[in-house]
């Protein structure tokens, strides 16, 4: 196994692991729809599950989301192939992050059937979906793959100026 499959792996299990200990420590030590004020009209930690997607969409369609989850890591796989740590940094970020979120959702939904949420966030009067590390990395792991794509695009077109 090459280094950066080793850098791969171990950055992706130690965020899943951050997700599902986290994940476990919410339904071990809080009743579901049990809620902690962190910061005032801010921010809470609120014990949720979701058996659906974001913002609980395709509620209770286990099969589709282990569909999409099969064809994430079969694009993984060929993401995986391109990932440089000299040459392609956010794009390798982006990459383990993808990866790390769709493993640490995937694992509730095989074992529970459903996903645990915890982080809730008021802003400007709006109640965002709650959310989970997983989350945290599928959401920042495409912005930065989006934000590679269209750099690279910035500067093939600079350059084919």
């Amino acid at each position: 196994m090459k280094k950066r499959h080793y850098i791969i792996l171990i950055s992706a299990l130690l965020l899943v692991i951050l997700d599902q200990l986290t994940k476990q420590y919410i339904v071990h030590t809080m009743e579901l729809g049990e809620k902690i004020t962190v910061i005032e009209n801010f921010f809470l930690i609120n014990s949720h599950r979701n058996t659906g997607g974001a913002w609980g969409i395709l509620t209770g369609q286990m099969m589709v989301f282990y569909l999409i989850t099969l064809i994430a890591f079969v694009l993984f796989y060929y993401l995986v192939k391109e990932v440089d740590f000299k040459d392609k940094k956010i794009y390798s970020i982006a990459v383990i992050l993808l990866i790390s979120g769709a493993i640490g959702n995937f694992i509730d939904r095989l074992l529970f059937q459903e996903v645990v949420d915890f982080l809730d966030f008021y802003i400007f009067g709006y109640d965002f979906p709650i959310f989970n590390v997983a989350d945290i990395c599928l959401v920042v792991g495409m912005f930065l793959f989006a934000y590679d794509i269209l750099m690279e695009d910035l500067i093939h077109a600079r350059n084919k100026n």
